[in-house]
Parts: structure tokens; C-alpha cells; sequence
């Protein structure tokens, strides 16, 4: 079935039996983002977040790479690969874990990932493809990608992990949505065409979930 939307404001207004997005938001209390990955993401069955987010947490939770203090530029691609790999086996649903999360949506200027538990999404890339193309038509406030307004800043090639293994991508312009599996769970990637002079920037993010969202199909089972 299509994903569908609602806004909740507390975990007990949270309804049993559909999908339900959490779309994290900045953050300085470790203590609390700590008691939302344990308490709070269990309850959910998609995640959205940037990559200031995504840092935080790993701090706060004491997952991969928590030494890291900050991003040296674009954020590297393996990293956050082995962190959004953490969060889904380690607080994602699983056959020993009652947990519903099974979704992440990761978003920062240049590139977006969406990562899922196998067996309970289809259609993501061309949600996560559908999340990029919003980015640049609102910050640029157009309706359609102009390309005169836009420019490439992914990176043109990246580790799949550096917590293991991890392959070596070469992004193909041709297809420029990339999938790598591991252990249970799909990565899509894809580049974003990032708008050059930025009038509209507010809710991006809230944006660039939904839009993937629109897109996506959840397996019945929920």
C-alpha cells in the first residue's frame, strides 16, 4: 500500500497498525536524543534526518564513528552507511526485536540515502530519487530541476562502508541512483542537484522526507 501521512505529537497519540515517519530535528541534550533512539524509534516505522543529526546521535548512543566530533566537508559516504546500518540492526525491526523502525531517510546538501530493512518497502529508488528532485526545484522555488540554476557536488566516487569490507562506487551519470546490499538491508543512493542560489530553504528537509514518502510502498504486513 501507498504511505500515507498524519502528524502526532506524543508517542501515546501514535495509532497501532500503520506506518508512522518520526522526522528528527536538531538537538544539544545527549541524554534526550539517548532516550529517542531507545525509546522512541521502536515506535516508529520510518526515520528522517540530516547529517548534523545523524552525528549526534551516533554520539549520544555510542554507535560507529561517535569520535568523529564533526563533518570534514561533505559528509563521507561510508560513514554514514555504517551508522544508518547500525541504527536499523541494532535498534531496527527484527525477529528478536519488537521494534517497528525499518526505514531511514538520510539527507544532507549534496547526496541522500534511503536505507530499508529487506522484506518491507519497495519502490525506493525512485523515492529516494523523488526526495532529491524536491530539494532542488524548492530551494530553487521552481517547479521542474532547471539546470542553469543547479550544480553536481556529489561525490564522484565513495566506499560503501569503513566499518567492514565495503565496495568501491563509481557513480554511472547514466544511472545515477546506486544500490548496495548488506546483511539484510538495501541502500539507495543518489546525487542531488544542489540549487546555486537558494531562495526557499526552510522545511527542506520535512520536504525531501515527504516527497520520499509519496513514493514509497509499504508492505501490507503493517
Amino acid at each position: 500500500m501507498a504511505a500515507s501521512c498524519r502528524v502526532v505529537t506524543s508517542i501515546s497519540d501514535i495509532p497501532t497498525g500503520i506506518p508512522v515517519h518520526l522526522e528528527l530535528a536538531s538537538m544539544t541534550n545527549r541524554e534526550l536524543m539517548s532516550s529517542i533512539v531507545h525509546q522512541v524509534f521502536p515506535a516508529v516505522t520510518s526515520l528522517g534526518l540530516n547529517e548534523q543529526e545523524l552525528l549526534f546521535l551516533t554520539q549520544s548512543a555510542s554507535g560507529p564513528h561517535s569520535s568523529l566530533s564533526s563533518w570534514n566537508g561533505v559528509p563521507d559516504v561510508g560513514i554514514v552507511s555504517d551508522i544508518l546500518f547500525w541504527i536499523l540492526k541494532e535498534h531496527g525491526k527484527s525477529k528478536s526485536r519488537d521494534s517497528d523502525l525499518t526505514r531511514i531517510h538520510f539527507h544532507t546538501l549534496v547526496y541522500h540515502i534511503l536505507a530499508t530493512v529487506d522484506g518491507h518497502w519497495a519502490n525506493q529508488l525512485a523515492a529516494v530519487a523523488a526526495g532529491a528532485r524536491v530539494a532542488g526545484t524548492q530551494a530553487c522555488a521552481t517547479e521542474t530541476i532547471d539546470t542553469s540554476r543547479v550544480s553536481l557536488r556529489a561525490p564522484r566516487e565513495f566506499m560503501t562502508s569503513h566499518s567492514e569490507a565495503g565496495s568501491r562506487i563509481v557513480l554511472n551519470p547514466n544511472k545515477p541512483v546506486v544500490e548496495w546490499y548488506r546483511e539484510g538491508i538495501s541502500f539507495y543512493f543518489t546525487p542531488v542537484l544542489v540549487c546555486k542560489d537558494p531562495i526557499r530553504t526552510v522545511g527542506l528537509g520535512d520536504a525531501i522526507s515527504a516527497e520520499g514518502l509519496f513514493y514509497s510502498e509499504v508492505h501490507s504486513h503493517y
